[in-house]
């Protein structure tokens, strides 16, 4: 009997015992639960705040092309049909870097903008037209191609930005329903030229490509890039092009991956002399 006490004494003793190493462990347990909620509430902070600053540039991006536009462009020429025209002095005041403006009618409307180059591709990634740092950009040329628009093949590039600014609306032209009811786009020079583009291509592509070739050594190359530009597009157009014509490639991101991007393949069919200002 006092055996059995003993043991059922020493049991109480070392469940008493226990408790203190039992509470340790909690309060190591309740110290990591509050440091994960820390750090889940810095992670949600950051993220908040680089939301909000994305939101802010997406909001003065817009505000700040809406200017441009207004500026540049007549309002009473708003259809290429009647004229449209781009007051080319007022632009290159603002920023001597431009060589077009490049627009589509009707559809996609937005994709309404001026068009720049520099020897460096890069400048323009995450600067706007008035050269503030935003991440919309701007519309650029390819610095390799000559910023009369006449290459074989003239590169132009733009974001593919989340609130459908930039060149984000060439995602419609993966539709081919959407390229039968809008199969054209309009570059406007400071020499007072419209070129009028058929879109012929659209394609999803890699950054590495040669679809991005601009010079040719021969019309035979030529041709074979006209033929690769061909087959390679989602669905086929009819419309033809030869060693004799000139085209624009546009050229954005997709969501496929970050080596891959969406080109939209145009070839000149008619050049206007218009009443720009030079």
């Amino acid at each position: 009997m006092c055996y059995y006490r003993g043991i059922e004494k020493e049991q109480h003793m070392s469940k008493n015992r226990r408790r203190p190493h039992r509470g340790r462990r909690e309060k190591k347990a309740g110290m990591l639960s509050n440091i994960i909620l820390i750090v889940a509430l810095a992670v949600f902070c950051v993220s908040a705040f680089q939301l909000v600053k994305i939101v802010g540039d997406y909001a003065k991006g817009r505000d700040e092309y809406k200017k441009i536009q207004s500026i540049a462009i007549n309002k009473e020429d708003s259809e290429p049909e009647k004229g449209f025209s781009v007051d080319f002095d007022e632009l290159k005041g603002i920023n001597p870097d431009t060589v077009g403006w490049i627009r589509f009618y009707p559809e996609p409307s937005i994709i309404n903008y001026p068009i720049v180059q520099t020897t460096d591709n890069e400048k323009y990634l995450h600067k706007t037209f008035s050269e503030n740092d935003n991440t919309l950009g701007t519309i650029f040329l390819n610095a390799d191609n000559n910023a009369n628009f006449n290459d074989r093949n003239s590169i132009i590039y733009g974001h593919r930005m989340k609130d459908g600014s930039m060149f984000r609306k060439l995602d419609e032209y993966k539709d081919k329903s959407f390229w039968e009811a809008n199969p054209y786009f309009y570059i406007y020079t400071p020499d007072g030229r419209e070129i009028v583009y058929h879109i012929y291509s659209a394609a999803t592509v890699k950054d590495t490509d040669d679809v991005y070739l601009t010079g040719f050594e021969n019309d035979e190359a030529y041709q074979s890039y006209l033929d690769m530009t061909k087959r390679i597009a989602i669905y086929d157009t009819g419309v033809e092009v030869t060693t004799t014509d000139s085209v624009v490639t546009l050229s954005t991101c997709t969501s496929a991956s970050d080596e891959h991007r969406f080109v939209v393949i145009g070839v000149k069919e008619q050049e206007n002399q218009m009443g720009q200002t030079k």
